[in-house]
């Protein structure tokens, strides 16, 4: 039994290690005879069930999405197959599966619909979800028990809710809820303000569903066919980009705590965080389940990025800023545990 396990764990490292130095282009990955086929048929299911002639094009590439203006559903090319799917997990500590991937693919389809039968232009459409040129921010302030927005994706981590990010998103998330089979949206949203936008995409898929998409087609972002870099170096560049990410985050979340100060009497901001360092380490590994050895790592970058960024604060405000530090390191705390990331 023993020699047997052996075997397997030698025979996935080998797997593993090909997998990694092989460049993604020549994986030769397609959605067609994948794990992926079934749901993208189950999608187009649905669509048809609905009275849809259009089905959204379907392709691989690095990350969930819809090429800009483009009615086409990007998937992430690990999903095609099993064991990319496995070292995705185990370099990102997560990865799609079962229900999950059907709600994105609804999701993504909205965009898709949006997209192709160019809604966004719509005067009814603008004064249901509101401008579609408004900006795209990767960080935004939700309101976390606003009824005005349905609740799709799994995304309302630390109370978000995915909807309310950009109009775009908002018709998303409603479309899908609406797309998906026995959601019981009616009796779900009875007395929510969102029914009023679930009644709305009803009434706009009937006039469109029988009708000829204004765009078929476009530019596709990134196919997986022009991912030419080894697997190894993909997630290389997705970490750098994670650690990007998460430190635009942190010095957004310290210049709200500390903005610009005028006063006679200051202190540094990573001062305070060093000398009230052992207290607030040892409330938020208190509450949120993490190591202390992973809270210290949170700690010490919000010290580090206070010391790079100069920030002060007026010493009659300490006790108040020691609240919103240790407001901001439960909430990273909290999403790191969640996510493995320390990202937004």
């Amino acid at each position: 039994m023993a020699a047997l396990a052996l075997k397997f764990v030698n025979s996935w490292e080998t797997i593993r290690f090909e997998l990694l130095n092989t460049r993604i282009c020549d994986m030769r990955l397609a959605i067609e005879d994948s794990p992926l086929e079934p749901y993208v048929q189950r999608l187009n299911r649905e669509l048809e069930l609905k009275g849809f002639k259009f089905q959204p094009l379907t392709y691989l590439t690095d990350s969930w999405g819809c090429p800009d203006l483009v009615p086409a559903i990007g998937i992430p090319f690990y999903l095609a197959d099993k064991h990319l799917a496995r070292i995705e997990e185990e370099q990102t500590g997560e990865v799609e599966k079962g229900n999950a991937i059907m709600m994105l693919l609804r999701h993504e389809a909205g965009h898709a619909l949006n997209y192709a039968y160019r809604l966004y232009a719509r005067q009814d459409w603008l004064d249901m979800f509101g401008p579609f040129e408004k900006p795209y921010r990767d960080h935004y302030q939700p309101k976390p028990f606003s009824k005005h927005f349905v609740r799709h994706i799994d995304h309302h981590r630390n109370g978000r809710t995915y909807a309310q990010k950009h109009p775009d998103e908002d018709f998303a998330e409603t479309f899908a809820v609406w797309l998906t089979p026995r959601s019981s949206w009616r009796d779900k949203y009875r007395n929510w303000p969102a029914l009023r936008k679930l009644r709305y995409v009803e009434r706009l898929m009937r006039a469109v569903r029988a009708t000829t998409p204004k765009v078929s087609k476009g530019i596709l972002c990134t196919p997986v066919e022009e991912m030419d870099a080894l697997l190894a170096e993909h997630y290389g560049q997705l970490a750098e980009r994670y650690r990007k990410e998460a430190q635009g985050y942190v010095d957004d979340k310290l210049k709200e705590v500390f903005p610009p100060v005028r006063s006679r009497d200051i202190s540094y901001a990573c001062d305070l965080l060093r000398k009230k360092g052992p207290e607030l380490l040892r409330r938020v590994n208190r509450w949120s389940g993490l190591e202390a050895e992973e809270v210290l790592a949170i700690l010490n970058k919000l010290e580090d990025r206070a010391m790079v960024l100069g920030l002060q604060f007026a010493k009659s405000q300490q006790h108040a800023k020691l609240l919103d530090i240790l407001a901001l390191l439960s909430a990273l705390a909290l999403d790191f545990a969640y996510t493995g990331r320390l990202t937004g």
